[in-house]
């Protein structure tokens, strides 16, 4: 129990520590000073749009290259039990 609890405790401050410095790094090349940030609400806003459109792009290629693969050979598992006679 006591190992487990030690782990346990240098995990999150291993990654408390990692964030951190993640986070710094960020700032640094972001230019953000403690309290502002550099992007406006419009331009989150944009960001958020050109995320979507590439999230249905996306997807619009997956349901393509599925549906031109045929059909879905994952059946529900009664289907199966029916059609082996089991």
């Amino acid at each position: 129990m006591i190992r487990r609890t030690f782990w346990l405790g240098a995990g999150a401050a291993a990654g408390i520590m990692g964030y951190r410095r993640v986070s710094a790094a960020g700032r640094k090349v972001h230019g953000t000073v403690a309290g502002k940030t550099p992007r406006s609400a419009l331009g989150m806003a944009r960001e958020a749009v050109r995320f979507t459109r590439d999230v249905r792009e996306g997807m619009d290629l997956y349901m393509a290259r599925q549906n031109r693969h045929g059909a879905s050979t994952l059946r529900p598992h009664h289907e199966l039990e029916q059609k082996d006679g089991r």
